[in-house]
Order: C-alpha cells, then sequence, then structure tokens
C-alpha cells in the first residue's frame, strides 16, 4: 500500500526535504502499522505519492540509522491501484458517486473500449455468472449489460418480463426472489417497475446488485454512460449548458443525470417539459442547495440556441395509467426536428436515452451532432466496466 503523501518533511542523514522535492516514482518501501489510517513507524525506505485528500501531522520519530519522519495521519482518495477493491458494494442511485469516482470509472470504460475493439475474447470474467432480473421491458439496458458480461468472458442467466413470468407472478416477494437468484449468481442486475425497489434488493442480497431502473426513481447506469457521452462528445464536464425536454416528472434518466451534473463545476440546467409532466420539486430544491444555476422554460427554440446538449425524453405513456387524456395533452408538444438542428450550436449534441417515438424526427438522425446511437453504444463500455470493478476490482 502507498502511503499517500505520508511524510510532510524527512531527515535523511542530517539533510531535510520536503514531499515535493521526492519523487514519487522512485521505489522506496515503508514499514508501518495501522495501514489504513496512521504512520506509527518509519525505517529506512519508505513510499510517497501524491493522491492525499487531508492529512495531519501526528508523530515525529528519529531513528538510529540516521533517518528522522514525521508521520500523518492519513485519509486516501479513493485508490485506483490494480487490483483494489471497489468503493462501492451495489449501484443504486447516481448519489453514490463523487467526481473522483466518475473519471476513474471513465478511465475503465476507454480500457473496455479497447477490449471491445482489439481484444475479442477476453476472460476478465471468466467464471462469473450475472443474473438479469428485468420486471420491465428493456432493450438497449438489458442487452448491453448481457453483451457486456460475454465480451468480459462471463456467463448471463436472465429472465425477461420477471413481473409475468417469474415466481412473481405467484406472489413471491421481491426479497425472496433475490434470496434465491443470489444463490445461483455471483451479481444480479434488476429493473422493476417500483421506486425503490433496487435499494430494497440491495439490502437483502450478499452480492452486488445493480439498479437497471426502478419505475420513475432512478437509472444511474444510464447517468453514467450520459456524462461519459456529453464528456466525449463536447470534450468537457464542467461549465456545461444542458437542455432537459421532455417526461421529466417520470424519467428516471434525467433525475440520475441531475444528480451527476450538479457533481461539476457551473452548470447551467434548463428543464423544457409540458405541464403535466414539469420536473419535481425535490430535484429543483437539490440543485439549489448546490448552486446550480437552473430555469425552467417553455420556448425549446430559444433554449437549443444556448445549449451544449439537447437532451430529449420521450413521453412515458406507461406511468399516466387511466389519464389518457394527460398523456395526449403532453405528447408532441416538443419535437427536435430540422428546425431545432438550425437555431442549435455546431458544437452541440442531441442526446435521447431510447426508445424514441416521435419527439426526434429521423431526419435529424443523418446529422452529425445527432449522438444518441453513439450514447447507447458508450452504454456498452460503462457496463463492462461496472461489471469489472464490482467483480474483480480496478
Amino acid at each position: 500500500m502507498a502511503v499517500s503523501s505520508s511524510f510532510s518533511t524527512c531527515m535523511l542523514y542530517g539533510r531535510s526535504f520536503g514531499l515535493e522535492q521526492v519523487n514519487s516514482s522512485e521505489d522506496y518501501m515503508c514499514n508501518y502499522s495501522g495501514l489504513h489510517s496512521r504512520v506509527s513507524f518509519c525505517s529506512r525506505s519508505f513510499s510517497v505519492s501524491s493522491d492525499l485528500r487531508r492529512s495531519r501531522l501526528v508523530q515525529n520519530s528519529r531513528l538510529s540509522d540516521g533517518i528522522q519522519c514525521r508521520a500523518l495521519e492519513i485519509e486516501n482518495k479513493p485508490s485506483t491501484s490494480l487490483g483494489m477493491k471497489f468503493e462501492l458494494d451495489d449501484v443504486i442511485e447516481a448519489q453514490q458517486f463523487d467526481r473522483d469516482i466518475l473519471s476513474a470509472i471513465f478511465e475503465v470504460a476507454r480500457e473496455m473500449e479497447k477490449i471491445e475493439k482489439n481484444s475479442r475474447g477476453s476472460q476478465i470474467l471468466k467464471g462469473f455468472l450475472m443474473a438479469t432480473l428485468f420486471y420491465e421491458p428493456s432493450t438497449r439496458t438489458r442487452l448491453s449489460f448481457e453483451s457486456a458480461m460475454k465480451r468480459l468472458g462471463g456467463e448471463v442467466l436472465t429472465t425477461e418480463n420477471a413481473k409475468e413470468f417469474s415466481s412473481a407472478a405467484k406472489g413471491e416477494t421481491l426479497e425472496d426472489t433475490i434470496r434465491t437468484v443470489e444463490g445461483y449468481s455471483d451479481i444480479i442486475v434488476m429493473r422493476h417497475f417500483e421506486s425503490g425497489a433496487a435499494r430494497r434488493a440491495a439490502a437483502t442480497a450478499g452480492i452486488p446488485v445493480i439498479n437497471a431502473g426502478d419505475g420513475p426513481g432512478q437509472h444511474p447506469t444510464q447517468a453514467l454512460l450520459d456524462v461519459y457521452t456529453i464528456e466525449r462528445e463536447i470534450g468537457k464536464l464542467d461549465g456545461i449548458t444542458v437542455a432537459l425536454v421532455g417526461d421529466l416528472a417520470n424519467g428516471r434518466t434525467v433525475r440520475s443525470l441531475v444528480y451527476l451534473l450538479a457533481k461539476y463545476r457551473n452548470p447551467k440546467i434548463y428543464f423544457v417539459s409540458p405541464d403535466v409532466v414539469k420536473m419535481k420539486e425535490d430535484i429543483k430544491d437539490y440543485l439549489t442547495s448546490k448552486g446550480v444555476e437552473w430555469e425552467e422554460s417553455a420556448d425549446l427554440m430559444e433554449v437549443a440556441s444556448k445549449c451544449d446538449v439537447v437532451y430529449q425524453t420521450r413521453i412515458q405513456r406507461e406511468r399516466f395509467g387511466e389519464r389518457v387524456d394527460l398523456y395526449e395533452e403532453a405528447r408532441g408538444k416538443y419535437i427536435v426536428d430540422r428546425d431545432v438542428l438550425n437555431v442549435m450550436q455546431k458544437h452541440a449534441v442531441v442526446m435521447h436515452p431510447l426508445p424514441r417515438l416521435d419527439e426526434i424526427t429521423v431526419e435529424v438522425d443523418s446529422d452529425p451532432r445527432a449522438a444518441y446511437f453513439r450514447q447507447a453504444k458508450n452504454g456498452l463500455y460503462i457496463r463492462m466496466a461496472l461489471l469489472k470493478l464490482l467483480l474483480v476490482g480496478w
């Protein structure tokens, strides 16, 4: 284990030097106890690196061989050293991630892209089994997770439409289903129609659980691939302007995306939606508490002209129940078409979590700013990265 900037000053044979004078690539070693919190003794050789969040001087030791070390109590950043355990046990909500972990996951995703393109037959996850439990329909999420697992050498146990074609149809509780399935697999990827179901599953399971969407709650892996896509397409994440368009009341993708965008510096978020599906107050309150600028607008054309990203979503018929009248009121009000493209900036992109209905016209597909199919492909790399991290570590 590297000692993360674990010495403020050292005396080596009578010569004092500071950390900035130590080349952290030199192969020193450190012998000490209390590996995770305190350096209590230092021998002749030691290691210095600079991934420190906070430190506090706790001890001053002079040794007979001429080395004096002032040891520090340390708090490490999340380690991404090869073979180290991933910081998260499950992926349930976007609030779990900080900027450091996001950057590290994106780096792994870039490595996964190389594997997918150049190293067919990877065996990183050989011997591992992934169970997919999908209580709601899915194409991209389920297939990309299954593809991710197989491309890394793992195997898949799957049930599609588990609401009808599993023991849930007989009245089995989610908790009993999870306890059973964890006996057959090493990781569970679950989509459910109830908000909060993924958290219940994670609290029950003794193996990792990934939330692949829980009703109108969250979709954290979609948010991860969305932010990854924005970084790749726009070239930055700080100071970006994003328009979230469509069904913002029921859209779990936009809720999760907002939580991640708020972790970056000076974003500006526009909410453009019909009145019946406006963004909920809890998200607006969260952004305000984080000092993130946001604005509601009814003018898609004006907003699109200002944004780096226009993130369109479909109006979700399945969330309206019997209120077909409200669905019809909301549907078709905001459509991204050639006219919207004409007012967008040249570097800006159109994104969509898919599937789409008529909220993006097909004429948009041929424009290089249409990023939604590239966005879907990025989901493979993010999910390969998450499976690798949760099962074998960094």
